[in-house]
C-alpha cells in the first residue's frame, strides 16, 4: 500500500487516489469519467476532514463538531454527505461506490484509505511552454482538463508574469494582515465587555451556594387544572386564543402571552364544543369549529373581541378537520374533508360568497392532507400529509409539485412557519411528543429542548412560539369487564407505561415504558412481580404495538437501531433476545403473524412514499411479496376467524379479508370507526370479538363491540386511556389498558428560535471556547 501524506497545505488542488479534487469548484474529476462532479459544500469539508486524518479513523462526532458547528444535523446528513463522495470518486466506474476511498467503520465513523496529495503550487501555476511535445497522457492532472495549454512565443511573457504574481501575493498578504487584525480587534472588545450570566449561572453564587435550578426557555401561561388545547397566537404575539376543554367541555378563551386571567370568546351553546381557533392575518378576527352534540359541525367566525358569531361552512363533525387563513383574509384554506360536506384534497373557501375551489397539485388517491399552511408571505403553502404516519410537504401557493420536508414516517403533533424558509413542528417520539426546527434550505433538524410539547403556533409578526405542554403519567391496568370498578393496576411505577399486549397464553405481557430513564420493551409474568425485566439491546415504537406468536414464545415488534433507522425486530422476551428482520419495506412500519410463523403482514412506507399492507412469505430466508393493500394504517390477524383486520390512512373505518388479502374479500366492517386519529385503539378478543376504546360523554373510556351491536360499557370514568395499543385477555374476561394517573395540559410560550442553519459569524463562534458568553 501507498504511504498516506496526510501533511496538508493550503493549495487549492488535491489528489486522492487517482482522482482529483478542485476545491474552490468544488469538483472531482474521476479517472475514466466523462464529466466531473460538483460537491456540495458540507461534502468538501467532510473531504477535508477525512483528508487532514487520512488513514486514521475519524468518528462521527469530530466531523459534526468540524462540519456542522452550532447546529444539531441528523445522522442521515453525514450519511448523505459520504454518499456523494463515494459516488464521485467512483464516477469512472474503476470501483463500486468508492469504497476503496472511504471505509465504513460500524458504530464510529469513517477512514479514509486512498494516498493523500496536495498539488505542488509551482506545477499548477507555470507557464505550459512546449505543450504541443507532451504526450497526449501526459499527466493525470492534464487528462482531467485542470488546466488549458497555452503556447507561449513572447519571450517577454515569462518576467510579465512573476511580476504579477509576486503582485498579487504582496496584495494577498496586506489583505490577511488587516483581516488579522480586525479580528483580533473585534476579540478584545467582545472579551472586554462584562459576561452576561446565563440560567446555569444563576444556580449558584459565586460557585458556593446554591441559589435554584437553571430556567426553562419557556414559560407556561395557564398553569392550573384542566387541559388547554390549540393555541393560536395573534398576529403581533400579544394574545393567545385556545380552547380550555375543563368539566367535559370546550370553550373558547383568550388572554395575552403573560400570565394575567383569561376571558371567554365566545359562549358555546349547552352541548357543543368550540375548538381550533385561527386568527385573521390582521389580528381581528378569530376562526373556529363548533361541534355539536348529535355529531354535526360548523366553521364560524367571530371577532377578536367577542359578539355574534357567523357562519363560514358545515363540516360533518370529521375528528380531523383543520383549516386556517388566506394570506388576503378573504377566506380559509381547508384540509382533506371527509362526509357529504367534504372532499379529498386542498380547497379554499371565499368567505362572502361561499365559493369553493380546489388547488391543483400532486396526491395519490389515499393521501390525507392536513393542516394547511400559509408561509408569511404568502408564496408557499405547507401541509401534514397522513398526520397518523406522515409528515410535513410544501409547494407553491397555488399548488403544483409538493416536496417532502421531514424524513422518516412519523405521528404528527402540530406544525407552524417560523419563517419562509423554517417550520418548526411536534412529532411522537417513544413516549413523549417533542418540538423539531427544519430549514427548508439546508435541511437541517434540531430539537428545541421542551419535552412533552406539541401544536405550536408562531406568532406572524413577532418572534413568539406558543405550544401545548402535555406530562401525562400512565399505569398499565387489568380491568375485568363485569365489575370495571374492580380494576386492579399492575407494576407501579412513575414512568409512563403502554401498549401493554398479553399473550396467547394469558401468563404473559409485553408493553413499552420509559420507567427506568430510556424507552424500553418489557416483559413479565403476570402475578410475579421479580419477573419484570427489559429486552435491553434496542429501542422499541410507541406507535404500534408488538404482536405475539401463537406459541406465545416470541413477538414481533416495530423499533429504531442506534442510528434511529426503523426495523421490524423478533424477540424472545423471556430470554431477552432479539433479532431485527431483513424486511424489504423502504421504511417499515408495523409487522403481525400470519396464520403461521412464516406468513407475515407488514406495513410500511415504499421508497416512493406510498404506505402500503403487504403479506410476505419468509420461508428459506427469502421474503417473497405476497400480496399488498394500498393506504392501510392498522393491521392484526384474527387466528380464530382466519381473516386479516385493517384501518386506513384516509378515511375511518375498519375493513376486513381473507388471509390471503384477495381483493374479492374485502369487507367493511365499519364505516365511522375506528376514527382516523384513534386508529389504534381497537383490540381482537375472544371468538372473533373486536373491541374499541373512545371517549364519550361522560365516561373517558368506554368499550364497544364493532363486530356486532351490543350495549357500550363505562371503563373509567375520569382517566384516559393512551390511544397507542391495548390487548383482550384470551378468555375474553378481561382488557389489559394504559390509564392516566395523572393528566392535563398548559400553554407555553417561549422566544422563536434561531433558524437551524443560521451560523455564528466571526470570532462570536470561538467565545464559548475562549470562556465568555456572546449574550
Amino acid at each position: 500500500m501507498e504511504p498516506i501524506d496526510s501533511d496538508l497545505s493550503n493549495t487549492e488542488r488535491l489528489h486522492i487516489g487517482d482522482c482529483l479534487i478542485v476545491l474552490p469548484s468544488r469538483e472531482v474529476h474521476a479517472p475514466g469519467a466523462r464529466r466531473s462532479v460538483r460537491l456540495t459544500p458540507k461534502a468538501i469539508g467532510v473531504l477535508l476532514v477525512l483528508a487532514r486524518g487520512a488513514g486514521n479513523v475519524v468518528t462521527r462526532d469530530e466531523l459534526f463538531a468540524q462540519v456542522w458547528p452550532d447546529t444539531l444535523p441528523t445522522n442521515d446528513v453525514l450519511t448523505q454527505a459520504v454518499t456523494q463522495l463515494r459516488k464521485a470518486l467512483s464516477a469512472g466506474g474503476a470501483f463500486p461506490q468508492g469504497q476503496e476511498y472511504i471505509e465504513t467503520i460500524a458504530k464510529t465513523g469513517y477512514r479514509l484509505r486512498a494516498p493523500v496529495a496536495w498539488e505542488p503550487e509551482d506545477e499548477r501555476e507555470a507557464p505550459a511552454v512546449g505543450a504541443q511535445a507532451q504526450e497526449p497522457g501526459r499527466s493525470a492532472l492534464a487528462a482531467a482538463g485542470s488546466a488549458p495549454v497555452v503556447e507561449l512565443s513572447s519571450a517577454a511573457a515569462p518576467p510579465r508574469s512573476g511580476f504579477w504574481r509576486r503582485a498579487r501575493r504582496r496584495l494577498l498578504l496586506a489583505a490577511g494582515l488587516l483581516l488579522l487584525f480586525s479580528s483580533l480587534t473585534m476579540a478584545w472588545l467582545l472579551w472586554q465587555r462584562p459576561a452576561t450570566e446565563s440560567a446555569l449561572d444563576a444556580a449558584t453564587a459565586d460557585g458556593t451556594g446554591v441559589i435554584g435550578s437553571p430556567q426553562r426557555p419557556y414559560r407556561l401561561i395557564t398553569a392550573r387544572q384542566g387541559f388547554g388545547t390549540f393555541p393560536a397566537l395573534s398576529p403581533d404575539g400579544a394574545l393567545v386564543a385556545f380552547a380550555d376543554e375543563s368539566d367535559g367541555g370546550s370553550t373558547l378563551k383568550v388572554q395575552s402571552t403573560g400570565s394575567t386571567t383569561s376571558a371567554t370568546l365566545v359562549k358555546a351553546p349547552a352541548g357543543a364544543k368550540d375548538r381550533f381557533p385561527a386568527w385573521s392575518p390582521d389580528g381581528r378576527e378569530i376562526a373556529f369549529a363548533r361541534f355539536r352534540a348529535d355529531g354535526s359541525c360548523e366553521v364560524l367566525v367571530v371577532g377578536a373581541t367577542g359578539g355574534s358569531a357567523r357562519r363560514a361552512t358545515a363540516c360533518d363533525g370529521a375528528e380531523m378537520l383543520s383549516f386556517s387563513w388566506m394570506p388576503d383574509g378573504r377566506g380559509l384554506v381547508f384540509g382533506s374533508m371527509t362526509g357529504r360536506h367534504g372532499a379529498p384534497g386542498i380547497r379554499t373557501l371565499e368567505l362572502a360568497t361561499g365559493r369553493w375551489t380546489a388547488l391543483d397539485y400532486e396526491r395519490g388517491e389515499g393521501d390525507f392532507d392536513y393542516a394547511p399552511r400559509y408561509s408569511p408571505s404568502g408564496h408557499q403553502l405547507g401541509f401534514i400529509r397522513n398526520p397518523q404516519v406522515g409528515g410535513v410537504w410544501v409547494m407553491a401557493a397555488d399548488g403544483g409539485g409538493a416536496r417532502r420536508i421531514t424524513s422518516g414516517s412519523a405521528e404528527m403533533r402540530g406544525w407552524a412557519w417560523l419563517d419562509e424558509h423554517a417550520i418548526v413542528f411536534g412529532r411522537r417520539i417513544d413516549s413523549e411528543s417533542r418540538l423539531y426546527q427544519v430549514d427548508l434550505r439546508s435541511g437541517l433538524l434540531k430539537d428545541l429542548g421542551v419535552d412533552d410539547a406539541q401544536s405550536p403556533s408562531v406568532a406572524g409578526m413577532g418572534k413568539l412560539l406558543a405550544f401545548v405542554h402535555r406530562a401525562p403519567q400512565f399505569g398499565l391496568f387489568r380491568v375485568p369487564l363485569d365489575h370495571p370498578e374492580r380494576k386492579e393496576r399492575l407494576f407501579a411505577s412513575m414512568g409512563r407505561d403502554a401498549q401493554p399486549m398479553i399473550a396467547p397464553d394469558g401468563q404473559q405481557l409485553v408493553f413499552t415504558s420509559n420507567r427506568s430513564g430510556a424507552f424500553a420493551l418489557w416483559w413479565a409474568r403476570l402475578g410475579q412481580p421479580d419477573s419484570l425485566r427489559p429486552v435491553e439491546g434496542f429501542r422499541p415504537e410507541a406507535r404500534q404495538s408488538p404482536d405475539w406468536l401463537a406459541d406465545s414464545q416470541q413477538v414481533l415488534v416495530s423499533g429504531r437501531d442506534d442510528d434511529g433507522r426503523p426495523g421490524i425486530y423478533e424477540v424472545a422476551p423471556e430470554q431477552g433476545q432479539w433479532k431485527r428482520l431483513p424486511v424489504p419495506v423502504g421504511e417499515p412500519l408495523q409487522a403481525v403473524y400470519g396464520p403461521t410463523a412464516n406468513l407475515v403482514f407488514v406495513i410500511g412506507s415504499e421508497d416512493d412514499g406510498l404506505v402500503t399492507l403487504s403479506l410476505f412469505d419468509r420461508g428459506g430466508g427469502r421474503w417473497r411479496r405476497l400480496a399488498q393493500v394500498p393506504g392501510a394504517s392498522q393491521v392484526r390477524y384474527d387466528r380464530a376467524t382466519q381473516r386479516v383486520l385493517f384501518t386506513r390512512l384516509a378515511e375511518g373505518g375498519l375493513w376486513s379479508a381473507d388471509a390471503a388479502l384477495s381483493q374479492a374479500s374485502f369487507r367493511e366492517l365499519s364505516g365511522e370507526v375506528p376514527t382516523r386519529w384513534r386508529f389504534r385503539t381497537w383490540a381482537l378478543g375472544a371468538e372473533g370479538a373486536v373491541a374499541y376504546l373512545r371517549q364519550d360523554g361522560g365516561c373517558a373510556v368506554q368499550l364497544s363491540r364493532l363486530d356486532q351491536s351490543q350495549p357500550s360499557r363505562c371503563l373509567e370514568a375520569w382517566a384516559a386511556s393512551a390511544t397507542n395499543g391495548f390487548s383482550v385477555a384470551p378468555d375474553g374476561d378481561a382488557v389489559y389498558v394504559a390509564l392516566a394517573v395523572s393528566d392535563g395540559t398548559d400553554i407555553g410560550i417561549m422566544p422563536v428560535p434561531e433558524s437551524a442553519s443560521r451560523p455564528s459569524l466571526g470570532v462570536l463562534k470561538w467565545l464559548p471556547v475562549l470562556g465568555k458568553p456572546d449574550s
